[in-house]
């Protein structure tokens, strides 16, 4: 997409800093500090990282240069028009609130997609039988052990093959021995599985600025790679149902948080109709163009 905001000046205060922030952060994490990235990126409530300060803090954190570019992009060229139609106080809080929103739709759908393997290791942990503990064997449920690579854990990936002969004796002889082991590893796995999740990226509120720039300028024409043209309102249509339709796809080999995006809209327009409701609305952006 191509869209040159109007030319007002310098960038507004909260853009501006924002911009550096990010830059800053992704220069620190992937040159200096690469564990920066495991501290502040988003893990899901119940994992042994989780902490609330992610909800905020996964905002400045990406993963790659084309994923920081385009929405540093997209916050130059939509931000921009926005903190300077609603000043910047209004602007950093919508900015916060979608962020935040997007965080939180995530960690929701992101454990309603692990729940039939939570279930699995409950379960067991609940009822420690040798049928429970089969049924996490014959599932897909232990194959997060392939990415110790990417997370080594000691007490998870070192002791896999210790447990899975363990677990056969249990599972075919009922052989009660080892049971406490066994308990132990699913329960450390279960945490281990849990933090392996994460999201990291500012696109939450990225996608919560594009509702809000649709809302006020539904009619303005933004252009696709300078070529193909779309009103405002259809761009983020097509934008949401997008992250609609790819999120409930949820491909193996996705790693785009699609409801992440799809939560910073809808937070977006939660705020927006009630802003729009108590008086806090402002004139039409329109008449700018």
């Amino acid at each position: 997409m191509q869209y040159r905001p109007p030319a007002y000046g310098t960038l507004p205060p909260v853009v501006k800093n924002l911009l550096i922030i990010n830059v800053l952060f992704f220069v620190v994490a992937n040159m200096w500090q690469p564990q920066l990235s495991q501290h502040l990126a988003l893990h899901l409530w119940g994992a042994r990282d989780f902490a609330p300060y992610q909800l905020f803090t996964h905002l400045f954190m990406h993963g790659s240069i084309g994923h920081i570019f385009f929405n540093m992009f997209a916050l130059w060229s939509f931000g921009t028009v926005l903190e300077q139609y609603w000043g910047s106080k209004r602007f950093l809080i919508y900015y916060c609130f979608t962020g935040i929103g997007a965080a939180i739709l995530y960690m929701a759908t992101a454990h309603w997609e692990l729940l039939p393997d939570l279930r699995l290791l409950d379960q067991f942990l609940s009822n420690p039988v040798p049928a429970s503990l089969g049924a996490i064997l014959n599932s897909d449920v232990l194959a997060a052990v392939g990415y110790c690579e990417v997370l080594p854990d000691p007490n998870i990936c070192d002791s896999f093959d210790t447990f899975s002969q363990n677990a056969a004796a249990f599972v075919q002889s009922d052989d009660k021995s080892q049971l406490s082991s066994l308990m132990r590893y699913v329960d450390d796995y279960k945490s281990y599985f849990l933090n392996l999740r994460t999201a990291v990226g500012a696109s939450g509120a990225i996608y919560g600025l594009i509702m809000a720039y649709a809302m006020v300028a539904p009619n303005q024409t933004l252009y696709f790679y300078g070529i193909l043209p779309i009103k405002a309102r259809y761009f983020a249509i097509l934008l949401g149902v997008a992250a609609l339709v790819m999120g409930l796809q949820n491909n193996p080999g996705d790693n785009i948080a699609h409801f992440a995006h799809l939560g910073g809209m809808i937070f977006g327009y939660i705020l927006m109709q009630y802003w729009r409701k108590t008086g806090g609305g402002t004139p039409n952006i329109k008449r700018w163009y």
